[in-house]
């Protein structure tokens, strides 16, 4: 399957929705920097005009463009309102009057939003001779607790993000490789000469050691991109565990969320027959997962708390609050302890599942929960 040309697509597949993705964002940052900004009118005076003009210059230059409405001159009128109501079509409010005493005319909604700037930028028109900017000292330090813990949270979500991208990408080939070989009649096959627990096994294990060479390409691509794109002097900050630590425990926990869903979706492959009723199974499970990712996203910043403790213990979302957890607190001990918990869950969805394709295809007799209490009690 490495060879083949279908895992070369395989491996450039996440290209396309980045590729997507960035086309989107620098459609969506064009959109924002010239169609939202609201338009003001200027029905002053033309030394009026300038004056408000020049201010807002000097203050876009040291807010930003997008910090301010866009300004536009527009002819002096008695009567605003019905100069409002044949104005440009882009021009949300008209401001009169002068800079010392600026007269607004618009809708109540837009007044309130736009009040504000216009009272800054009249109160800079005013004070255009003696406004000065006040010079701020720099005094630079080489790091500080409230940006190392803000770094963290960042890595931390980060973190979580990519090891869920990765899950929900790769564990679904399970279901399918699955459902294509009870449908050619192989895994029955099989389970005549070797036991259940070994294939389900086997093949969520085959399958995790595909994923990683996935993993290892997409991540050294990234890395060679991340050469290419630093800036020089800037570090990215350090995880409480540290760089080594972290990563690795990046590994294992993406190992054991996708053997938990990919276990997960061994069983539901088990209960389908055809390729329809395994995207009919997949669905809630998919959306199911992408809840308690939200939960655990939901509790990265809150350690400690009720939240962030039960994301840690319930099985499915452990994974992604752990690894936020890595990277916020340097105690390793409480990692032992949600590996081996999520192994022993691992093991059990496998022996259940395992326990329902006996019942469903094999036709092994008796139910599930009879199975699952004779092989517990020995």
């Amino acid at each position: 399957m490495v060879l083949s040309r279908t895992f070369i697509f395989f491996l450039l597949g996440p290209l396309f929705p980045i590729v997507i993705g960035m086309a989107f964002g620098g459609l969506g940052d064009k959109i924002s920097t010239t169609d939202l900004r609201p338009v003001v009118g200027v029905a002053m005076s033309p030394a009026d005009a300038a004056r408000m003009e020049r201010a807002h210059a000097r203050l876009a230059e040291r807010m930003g463009p997008q910090a301010l409405p866009a300004l536009r001159r527009v002819p002096l009128s008695p009567a605003p309102r019905v100069q409002l109501a044949g104005a440009n079509a882009d021009v949300m409010v008209i401001v009169s009057g002068s800079p010392a005493r600026p007269v607004m005319t618009g809708q109540p909604q837009d007044i309130r939003r736009l009040e504000g700037d216009i009272s800054l930028l009249a109160s800079a028109a005013v004070a255009e001779k003696s406004l000065h900017m006040v010079q701020v000292e720099a005094q630079q330090v080489a790091t500080s607790v409230g940006a190392q813990t803000q770094g963290r949270l960042v890595i931390g979500r980060i973190a979580q993000i990519v090891v869920f991208f990765l899950t929900i990408l790769l564990a679904g080939m399970i279901l399918s490789n699955l459902v294509e070989e009870k449908t050619n009649k192989i895994i029955e096959i099989l389970a005549a000469a070797v036991p259940v627990d070994a294939i389900f096994l086997g093949k969520l294990m085959a399958m995790l050691a595909m994923s990683f060479v996935g993993i290892l390409f997409w991540g050294g691509t990234a890395f060679c991109v991340f050469l290419a794109l630093k800036t020089p002097g800037v570090s990215l900050p350090e995880p409480a565990i540290g760089w080594p630590l972290f990563l690795m425990l990046a590994v294992i926990y993406f190992a054991m969320a996708y053997t938990l869903l990919g276990s997960l979706f061994l069983g539901i492959g088990a209960q389908a027959a055809t390729v329809r009723e395994v995207q009919t199974l997949n669905m809630p499970v998919t959306m199911g997962q992408m809840l308690i990712f939200f939960f655990a996203t939901y509790a990265v910043d809150k350690m400690g708390s009720p939240p962030e403790v039960a994301a840690v213990i319930l099985p499915f979302s452990s994974p992604f609050a752990m690894i936020a957890r890595a990277a916020q607190v340097d105690t390793l001990w409480p990692h032992l302890l949600a590996i081996a918990w999520q192994m022993l869950w691992v093991g059990l969805i496998i022996r259940i599942g395992v326990l329902l394709f006996r019942r469903h295809v094999l036709k092994s007799g008796g139910g599930w929960w009879k199975q699952l209490f004779r092989s517990a009690t020995g």
